[in-house]
């Protein structure tokens, strides 16, 4: 029999994946972009499962291109972190997510998951009232702020 240990009721994270904040300036603004989730259709950020050999912040890279049609520059640090229930191997695992900012450069007309998600640029305020995890709404709302 395996012991699992449980703090304060809820399952220890096991499982990480890494965001990109898409950002950019606009007469002296931030706007954050916001993509839906595939099957709920919420706003949130672009984020995936580690990319084998690859760094948390070039994961989080190639997914705002994957997920947004986003490129540009990637933070060294991650600037805030959330937890959410994901389901891999069909088991609902808890996952913490960390966030790295991307300025971004460029926003292609075309990328991977374009027929999938919508995607929409905010100011960093809005943005935050959009999504639904406390801590994607407070990492959000610090960058803004911080702008």
């Amino acid at each position: 029999m395996q012991l699992v240990l449980r703090l304060g009721g809820f399952d220890p994270v096991k499982f990480k994946q890494f965001a990109a904040l898409p950002y950019r300036m606009r007469d002296d603004d931030v706007e954050i972009c916001l993509i839906t989730t595939r099957k709920k259709g919420r706003w949130s950020l672009p984020k995936g499962w580690p990319i084998r050999r690859s760094t948390p912040q070039t994961t989080a890279s190639i997914e705002a291109y994957e997920e947004a049609g986003v490129r540009g520059e990637i933070g060294d640090q991650k600037i805030g972190r959330f937890t959410k229930r994901r389901r891999r191997k069909l088991q609902s695992v808890l996952c913490e997510v960390e966030i790295f900012t991307l300025e971004v450069r460029r926003q292609h007309n075309d990328w991977p998951e374009k027929r999938e998600r919508k995607g929409i640029w905010v100011a960093a305020r809005k943005a935050a009232k959009l999504v639904k995890k406390s801590g994607l709404r407070r990492a959000i709302r610090d960058f803004g702020d911080r702008q």
